[in-house]
């Protein structure tokens, strides 16, 4: 292989899993982190033949291609400070979830011959990169530098998809906005009541072990990488909007009596996303993979109808932004992809989604868990409108130390469930 040296400034998860790809490939990687890491980076992956490097402005001048793996919130000072040692003719790229800031810190701060093609692997570390989608965004670029990152990046053997940034920033905005508010917000509403999911009746079977092991999965990872998504992402915004006057609008509907109103906009919902005839699913659940996810303390027997108001809602969000969510399975994210599955495995279903609106309807103790609920999407909603990076990090921080009996359990079994729905998905999809 020619002498082609690969930087990646950001030694978190993601640099780590990128360091370790591109070096199994043959690479020369150079890594670094913030420089009172070096001594730290230096020990620990000393052995791996991967230069560890004290600096960004080390990694910059001596690198063809530099990946800049760190979190949105940090990317235009990070940009901003390395930038200008970038070599002559370099490629450079990002990693992070929210390209329309990262595009404004490389215009801004990057020298004008440096070629930009980014990306974005649409999963997270502990997901093998193998056949997952990757978004590859040609920004600023001639022929041969271009196919020259392409090359490089087939060492992931991921699922290339090519986007311009806007299409990247909608369709995540899309795939990961309300699916990430949904997770954090029953995380936040099991905290706020003081129970753990796993020991509540309600929460100990079928779908609702899924959204027990996802929100555990959420609050296992961390926070910066869920706060830019939904904060910097211009948006974003708007379906987050969608999701809280959705959840709004069931809930009133719900204490009011309003029955019919309730079940009408669910069915709405229902036949604009899933079709009239809802007897085949599209995508994935099946009973053997639910009975897998199970973290309860609690015989199955004793388990308690749900009124599954975070799925409903999801489904109602769907519909009030006209936005079919098979749409993006093209740009998929592995934890969209499980909830899409739910929703569709409660849709699909009948005589589920009848006990579903029922429960919703007429069962008090279950209107009592979901005015918590509400009361917790609402809260993140105005968290996230506000842009407040310090209010996201103290809540999710808060509510990740009271589920840290199971974080490293959940996050275990949702990979495990994950790496089953996804392996056959190998196969190529239409590129947008």
């Amino acid at each position: 292989m020619e002498k082609f040296e690969i930087g990646i400034i950001g030694a978190g998860d993601m640099g780590m899993l990128y360091a370790k790809r591109f070096k199994r490939a043959g690479y020369i990687v150079n890594l670094c982190d913030t420089p009172d890491r070096y001594a730290e980076l230096q020990a620990k992956y000393g052995d791996l033949n991967i230069n560890i490097l004290p600096d960004g402005y080390a990694v910059s001048r001596r690198s063809d291609y530099i990946i800049y793996s760190v979190p949105a919130v940090i990317i235009g000072k990070a940009v901003q400070e390395y930038g200008r040692a970038t070599k002559m003719n370099a490629i450079v790229a990002g990693q992070t979830s929210v390209k329309t800031p990262e595009i404004m810190a490389f215009e801004k701060y990057l020298p004008k011959d440096v070629h930009i093609v980014t990306c974005h692997s649409m999963h997270g570390p502990n997901i093998d990169t193998k056949g997952q989608p990757l978004a590859i965004i040609r920004y600023r670029s001639d022929d041969q530098h271009y196919q020259k990152a392409v090359k490089v990046l087939e060492a992931l053997e991921s699922r290339m998809i090519y986007l311009t940034y806007e299409e990247h920033d909608r369709i995540t905005a899309d795939t990961q906005a309300a699916t990430h508010l949904s997770f954090i917000s029953l995380g936040t509403a099991w905290s706020l009541q003081g129970y753990h999911p796993w020991l509540n009746p309600q929460f100990i079977s079928g779908i609702n072990n899924v959204k027990v092991a996802m929100a555990l999965r959420i609050y296992a990872s961390k926070w910066h990488v869920y706060a830019g998504l939904a904060i910097m992402n211009p948006l974003a915004k708007k379906q987050l909007q969608c999701y809280v006057k959705s959840m709004t609008t069931l809930y009133k509907f719900m204490i009011a009596g309003k029955h019919q109103e309730f079940r009408d906009l669910v069915y709405c919902a229902a036949d604009f996303i899933f079709g009239k005839d809802r007897s085949h699913k599209k995508i994935l659940l099946d009973d053997d993979v639910l009975d897998q996810l199970s973290l309860s303390q609690v015989p199955k027997e004793q388990s308690k109808p749900n009124s599954h108001l975070s799925l409903l809602c999801a489904a109602v969000c769907w519909y009030k932004m006209g936005m079919s969510p098979y749409d993006n399975l093209v740009c998929q994210t592995p934890p969209f992809r499980m909830w899409l599955g739910i929703v569709e495995y409660l849709f699909c279903n009948q005589e589920m989604l009848e006990e579903s609106i029922t429960t919703a309807l007429e069962d008090r103790y279950t209107q009592a868990e979901d005015l918590v609920f509400y009361t917790a999407v609402s809260g993140w909603g105005q968290c996230i409108e506000l842009g407040s990076f310090e209010g996201y990090q103290e809540r999710f921080e808060k509510t990740a130390e009271f589920l840290r009996p199971k974080l490293e359990e959940g996050k275990d079994l949702s990979t495990m469930i994950l790496k089953k729905l996804t392996k056959d998905e190998q196969k190529t999809l239409p590129i947008l």
